[in-house]
């Protein structure tokens, strides 16, 4: 059975680096769908400037279209914090004998043990680490407990943790958010359905004075 990819993100707007390392996750793991999760209030992250409803509208812009992208809108509606266990928790209990995969860059696997959590979340879940090219994980720097789960793919249950390195698109939602703000182009950054979205909403654009 194809594991059950999981890519959350406050996605404040979600761009062109999202979906690429989406697609090439779902290429490398050969999954059939990767679900996109936007996140309500990340525990450890500043709010997010565009509201929930407006996010989500972003990010099912983006996987329109998209083969194997789907949209999850559970931990919007949510009514307390976000914590990806409580996520994968839910999953697990819908997709019974399915392996869970949830994406990461390598900056998260570094800190993953400050998670809420964690040790739950990989008992319920692999997780696919992303890695800029020329970027090796290093077992080194990783807390003990990680390293004894670093695999290779297939995925075959849950508690594997497998590298792969993917295309770098030197993208950021803080640079997309710098360029409305000063009224510069979008194009290849995001998709054009999203672009058109921020447009039409107003979003992160300075306020204007009354």
């Amino acid at each position: 059975m194809s594991p059950l990819g999981l890519f959350g993100g406050t996605f404040d707007p979600i761009h062109n680096g999202h979906l690429r390392m989406a697609v090439e996750v779902m290429e490398a793991f050969a999954l059939d769908t990767l679900t996109l999760l936007p996140n309500k209030v990340p525990p450890h992250r500043p709010q997010p400037l565009a509201s929930a409803p407006q996010r989500l509208a972003m990010t099912q812009r983006a996987a329109d279209g998209v083969k194997g992208l789907v949209v999850d809108d559970r931990e919007l509606r949510r009514a307390s914090d976000s914590y990806t266990v409580d996520t994968l928790e839910e999953l697990a209990a819908e997709h019974p004998g399915r392996p869970l995969l949830f994406i990461m860059g390598m900056d998260s696997l570094l800190s993953f043990t400050s998670w809420h959590s964690w040790p739950r979340i990989l008992e319920l879940a692999s997780l696919a680490v992303c890695c800029r090219p020329g970027h090796q994980l290093d077992p080194d720097q990783l807390d003990p407990a990680l390293v004894a789960k670093l695999s290779q793919a297939p995925i075959t249950g849950p508690g594997q943790i497998c590298a792969l390195t993917t295309t770098e698109l030197a993208i950021s939602a803080t640079d997309i958010r710098a360029r409305i703000k000063q009224g510069r182009r979008l194009d290849f950054l995001v998709p054009k359905a999203v672009e058109d979205y921020i447009r039409a909403q107003g979003l992160y654009r300075p306020h204007q004075a009354s």
